[in-house]
């Protein structure tokens, strides 16, 4: 059989879709909005819980999330970069962790098993004649936000 002169990059990219997720990285606590198909209903479940690690592999990409369920008995899921079933996610914290992949928190239980936030720094901006009162929130990202100060 002789070959559809395909790419590599192109057959990489076949199947992937352009999501618009929010960036966020291993050791962030996320919240995974999923699309369950019950029969002929759709509804949206929740998963809420920590990323412990982020694969990359072009088309191929998932990332796993790690939540405490009921009587401390965890679950986790591996979710596909380009999976049709994501509608959203929403960043709730930063995770501050050292490690690409946190697999050593699946032998940890209780607080020992809790991932430290990250914490932002506030620095006040100098006051120029004409100027609205403003102060600028700086996280360790080196990101800088500007706020209106009441």
């Amino acid at each position: 059989m002789k070959a559809k002169g395909y790419t590599k990059e192109t057959i990489t990219n076949i199947g992937t879709r352009s999501t618009s997720l929010p960036p966020f990285e291993v050791g962030d606590t996320i919240a995974v909005h999923l699309r369950i198909k019950e029969g002929d209903k759709e509804r949206v479940q929740v998963f809420q819980g920590d990323v412990i690690a982020i694969k990359h592999r072009g088309s191929s990409s998932s990332f796993t999330v790690r939540k405490m369920g009921a009587h401390s008995i965890s679950v986790e899921r591996i979710i596909p970069f380009h999976s049709p079933t994501i509608k959203d996610i929403k960043v709730i914290k930063r995770g501050d962790v050292r490690r690409a992949k946190l697999y050593y928190v699946r032998d940890r239980v209780g607080k020992s098993a809790r991932i430290k936030e990250k914490r932002e720094k506030k620095t006040a901006v100098a006051k120029g004649p004409g100027a609205d009162d403003t102060i600028a929130v700086q996280t360790d990202t080196q990101q800088t936000e500007t706020l209106a100060a009441k």
